[in-house]
């Protein structure tokens, strides 16, 4: 593909406004052409500070299809209400553009591997590419610590906790679909994912999760349906670890731990701590200059300019990812009960 390549943003979202916008703005090979969303007022709130963008809603003469039928627009970013993702979806990748859409993939792992199940049986996957975005694979300090990790060897066992107390009146909360989800989990299939493809990068290809027996709860009235896991893991390679996060609790902050035959490794924020098994134990920074989503945005640019899809960004990544967070949630509705994962790449 030469040239600058045309692409419309789909949806008109905190998200979209705070960090595709901006994303699509900074990549020298991308030319925003468009914005639609289900309304005008909000697609125009978008684009309020943009000069020689289209607009496209369902309540004007231009909606969904009619901008689809743009030739100079060859790929778009989706950022819509997790139920409503899949369709919009298809309807680009039939109409041949590339497709980066927010993650999760889809609101549980049967319509996700649907939907890929979809594109590959659909669609030209050599000519189209779908991918979901997920900055945690793009962020330096997971990406180090990753590296550092499969360095040490086989891992023995990781550690992951997350405490958030989400409360009424904060930006994302007061979105109406994250207020009344339609779909499983609430804030942990929303937000949670992000912290399941960290884990899923700092444990690599052989420890991936093989096996989950999780208790959740809801601690907030206003965090529905449940807010908060508690989570023990068997990895592929035999090994245990423990996976805690809750949006409705009076803990803060994050930390990985990731324990290998030859050492160990540790994030909190930017700082990574790498202890060999028998040496010193060394903190490096590891900072992100565009807080991860321009990354991903850039890989995905670039990708569309070589004509092939990044594997961080593979569907199949963020149905690995759906499927981790789905066994949770389904150990936590029978008491704990153990669950193994249907899903593995």
């Amino acid at each position: 593909m030469s040239g600058r390549i045309g692409v419309a943003i789909i949806g008109s979202g905190i998200f979209v406004k705070g960090e595709h916008l901006p994303a699509v703005q900074a990549a020298e090979e991308l030319e925003l052409k468009a914005i639609y969303s289900r309304s005008l007022k909000s697609a125009k709130g978008v684009s309020e500070a943009l000069s020689d963008i289209d607009l496209y809603s369902e309540d004007s003469e231009k909606g969904y299809k009619e901008l689809l039928r743009r030739s100079d627009i060859q790929a778009v970013i989706i950022a819509l209400p997790i139920p409503v993702q899949p369709d919009f979806i298809k309807k680009a990748l039939t109409a041949g553009k590339h497709v980066l859409a927010e993650k999760p993939l889809a609101k549980d792992v049967a319509t996700g591997k649907a939907l890929i199940e979809w594109y590959h049986s659909n669609i030209d996957t050599s000519k189209v590419t779908f991918g979901v975005a997920e900055q945690f694979r793009y962020l330096n300090a997971f990406i180090y610590g990753a590296g550092q990790a499969r360095k040490f060897g086989r891992v023995l066992g990781f550690r992951h906790k997350l405490g958030a107390n989400v409360q009424p009146g904060s930006k994302y909360f007061e979105t109406p679909w994250r207020k009344t989800p339609e779909y499983q989990g609430g804030f942990l299939l929303d937000g949670g994912v992000h912290f399941i493809a960290g884990m899923r990068m700092l444990l690599g290809p052989d420890a991936q999760v093989a096996k989950t027996s999780a208790f959740t709860q809801q601690l907030q009235p206003h965090l529905p349906p449940v807010d908060t896991v508690d989570a023990t893991f068997k990895l592929a390679n035999g090994s245990t670890g423990n996976f805690s996060v809750s949006f409705g609790t009076t803990f803060s902050g994050s930390e990985w731990s990731i324990a290998c035959e030859g050492g160990s490794v540790a994030i909190a924020g930017k700082n990574v701590t790498i202890k060999p098994k028998d040496g010193e134990e060394q903190v490096v920074e590891k900072p992100d200059e565009f807080g991860g989503v321009k990354q991903e945005v850039f890989a995905w640019a670039k990708s569309l300019v070589r004509g092939k899809a990044d594997p961080q960004q593979s569907p199949e990544e963020a149905l690995a990812d759906l499927d981790v967070l789905e066994a949770m949630l389904n150990s936590g509705e029978k008491d704990g009960q153990p669950v193994e994962l249907r899903y593995q790449i």
